[in-house]
């Protein structure tokens, strides 16, 4: 397990992976020119990595900002509200038609927002963290975080907690019946 923390980095370079991964797939629709189910399928790709991400973040990033940290509370509320209003969004675009015109706009809205929350996170919060986090235990939550983003949801869910403990006992559960229901539906095929 030591090693294959090691093999995926500390929180911050696992974090600052998915950071990237998503630009490049924002990236992707900005550029235009996809087909209505090509758009469709980068859309959902970029939803599903985005809830795992964030599920991820909750359970462990968070928490440690709030132990680490002496504003650490009022960062991950900040954080956290972030979250829900971006997975409001991607519910909101969860059910519309990828050739309207408020997919579109609405799937713009969440990358600008995405990206202020990167900017956040990548100027602020993981500098801190680094500064006082030891890197055994950076590279110890860089572990749990790819791991709970292998059971994580990978649909938006607006009303499901946020915080530990409750996060961490229905997260999985929740992360189960979506990959059913994406293997029912083919999403993310």
């Amino acid at each position: 397990m030591a090693q294959e923390a090691q093999k995926n980095g500390d929180l911050v370079d696992v974090l600052i992976q998915d950071h990237r991964d998503v630009e490049s797939a924002f990236g992707e629709y900005e550029r235009g020119g996809l087909t209505t189910e090509a758009r469709r399928d980068l859309v959902d790709h970029i939803i599903t990595e985005l809830v795992r991400h964030s599920v991820a973040e909750e359970q462990h990033l968070y928490p440690a900002a709030r132990e680490h940290l002496p504003d650490g509370d009022r960062i991950a509320d900040h954080e956290i509200r972030e979250h829900a209003d971006a997975e409001s969004v991607m519910k909101q675009i969860e059910g519309l038609d990828p050739d309207s015109a408020d997919f579109d706009r609405l799937v713009r809205k969440l990358i600008s927002e995405i990206r202020h929350h990167i900017e956040d996170e990548e100027s602020d919060l993981f500098p801190r963290l680094r500064d006082v986090c030891s890197p055994q235990y950076l590279q110890e939550m860089g572990d749990k975080i790819v791991q709970a983003k292998k059971i994580a949801p990978t649909r938006p869910h607006p009303g499901a907690p946020d915080r530990p403990p409750a996060n961490k006992l229905l997260d999985p559960g929740v992360g189960m019946i979506d990959r059913i229901r994406d293997a029912l539906t083919g999403r993310g095929r």
